[in-house]
């Protein structure tokens, strides 16, 4: 590792966890939750973003059909609750889920909630009413939905081309809260109304986004806060000493990495700082349509390069997780454990594969006197940056001649959606632990987040088998399939998934940091303050 490459990274800190006390005095009403975002929201709208910095301030506004239980730490299939569907029964065909619906739910601008929004939801979301959404990108998720009947206005039910096991899972996403017939795509991207358990004051570009409590809110008595004001705050350190001052009552959903809970420990000791799996990945993204990238060597040799241990060592301290697509077990419900990962390309002794790619590097006509140029695109967050850093560094090792090229955040993700790069780091996060969620979202052919363009018939017919197969062991021997094939092809190499904090002052009470996603949380409903 280069000295510009440590000192980027700065120096290890002392990692300290505290456990969160169980809330034993009654809830209190009252309040404003201060929280920060790390950059300006692109938008309002939850369908259209991929971002946590929409899910994190946006989500408290809509309410779906199911939930994860906001109590459990796991969020999976076992955990689903209902929202604002009652029930839910499956035919004995799996092509048919009928939800139940709640009476008397009103959007924030008073109008009644019915089963025909739940229609109208679900028709842009898979598009069959096509010009609501700019972009749709997790289409992938819905596109074996035909349609959505009602029977008047509190049934609604979903119809399937053919069974698929995973779309309670989708359904009780962050990402999936139900939007008004009435309101057209424009108003949402700017003032979303929900029937969530707050509603929409004001977003100032750069500045802050407010939200206030929903006094109609179906479920009587909450939420118990009044409102909850976000301030956007880029800089890290800024955001981390306002926390510590107790600025703040909450920060970001994962944005305390594990160097930086030492910091706090010294500088709040006084928090509440949850370590968690995020189920949010960091990878490569190669455009294969470019060249000389679209050369399968090329992209190989890229892939041998990869160190996974020296950043797992260097960002985490040894405590993030060596995973592909799905995320490690034991809290990953489908993801390889280390003995298969250790069969796989790039997986092995890191000193004999960067040999091998010099070789191949060679091969191909590059050289000490004949380096690759090429710049590395990435956001511009230290969740990015930091591993770009690395990622320069080890593809330098192999005669690359590799510079960064940092994206202001919020143009970041019109930067893959148009697929104008020749090298990314990028992380995503999973909506859920599943691989539909995850591997079609991310691999199908004609999937809008498929930011690398990878595609392979033999992945999409086998995409389509497991998300049929009720049975799970054998749907997990599929996804291995799938994993294995992805490696070899180079189409997205995960370095690793992360592992980072949440943290919140002893007075705020009632939220529980999940360990399948960082998307799932973010109702506030349960939450309360005890001052």
């Amino acid at each position: 590792m280069s000295k510009v490459a440590l000192s980027i990274i700065g120096s290890a800190a002392v990692l300290a966890v505290a456990v969160a006390p169980t809330a034993v005095d009654a809830q209190k009403s009252g309040g404003t939750l201060r929280a920060y975002l790390t950059t300006n929201p692109p938008s309002t709208s939850l369908h259209e973003e991929t971002t946590i910095e929409v899910v994190h301030p946006f989500a408290a506004v809509h309410s779906n059909l199911v939930r994860f239980d906001p109590t459990k730490v796991s969020n999976d299939a076992s955990t689903i609750i209902p929202e604002l569907a009652t029930s839910w029964q499956w035919d004995a065909t799996k092509t048919k889920l009928t939800f139940k619906l709640r009476e008397g739910v009103k959007w924030h601008d008073g109008q009644p909630f019915t089963a025909k929004d739940v229609a109208c939801t679900f028709h842009r979301l898979n598009g069959k009413e096509a010009n609501y959404f700019r972009r749709n990108p997790r289409s992938a998720w819905y596109e074996n939905l035909t349609e959505v009947t009602v029977n008047g206005d509190h049934e609604a039910t979903f119809h399937l081309k053919v069974p698929q096991v995973s779309l309670l899972s989708m359904l009780a996403s962050g990402y999936t809260g139900l939007i008004p017939c009435h309101v057209d795509g424009k108003t949402m991207r700017t003032t979303p109304i929900g029937t969530g358990p707050f509603k929409f004051v004001e977003f100032k570009s750069n500045q802050s986004v407010s939200l206030t409590r929903n006094p109609d809110y179906w479920d009587k008595g909450k939420p118990y806060l009044d409102g909850i004001e976000w301030r956007i705050v880029t800089s890290r350190s800024t955001r981390i000493l306002a926390f510590s001052t107790g600025e703040f009552d909450m920060t970001r959903s994962a944005d305390i990495t594990i160097p930086l809970m030492g910091d706090i420990a010294k500088s709040a000791p006084q928090a509440i700082c949850q370590l968690r799996p995020t189920n949010v990945t960091t990878h490569l993204l190669v455009n294969r349509d470019v060249e000389p990238f679209s050369n399968p060597q090329l992209r190989r040799a890229m892939a041998l390069a990869i160190d996974r241990q020296a950043f797992i060592d260097i960002l985490g301290h040894g405590k993030t997780f060596l995973a592909v697509n799905m995320q490690a077990p034991p809290e990953g419900k489908w993801g390889m454990p280390k003995e298969e990962l250790a069969k796989l390309l790039g997986y092995g002794d890191p000193e004999k594969q960067r040999a091998e790619a010099i070789k191949l590097m060679e091969s191909l006509g590059y050289g000490p006197n004949k380096k690759l140029k090429v710049k590395v695109a990435t956001r511009d967050f230290n969740n990015f940056r930091d591993p770009a850093v690395i990622l320069v560094d080890q593809l330098n090792k192999i005669h690359f001649e590799a510079t960064l090229d940092i994206v202001e955040s919020s143009q970041w993700y019109n930067r893959l959606f148009s697929r104008n790069y020749q090298v990314a780091l990028n992380l995503a996060g999973a909506g859920v632990d599943d691989p539909d969620g995850v591997l079609s979202m991310g691999f199908q052919c004609n999937s809008p987040a498929n930011f690398a363009k990878y595609c392979n018939a033999e992945v999409d017919k086998l995409l389509d088998q497991q998300s049929q197969e009720f049975d799970p062991a054998k749907r997990k021997e599929i996804v291995w399939q799938i994993e294995r094939i992805l490696v070899e092809d180079v189409a997205r190499p995960i370095i690793y998934h992360g592992n980072n904090a949440t943290c919140w002052q002893p007075h705020v009470k009632g939220h529980v940091q999940p360990e399948n996603s960082i998307y799932n949380s973010w109702r506030y409903d349960q939450v309360w303050l005890d001052k």
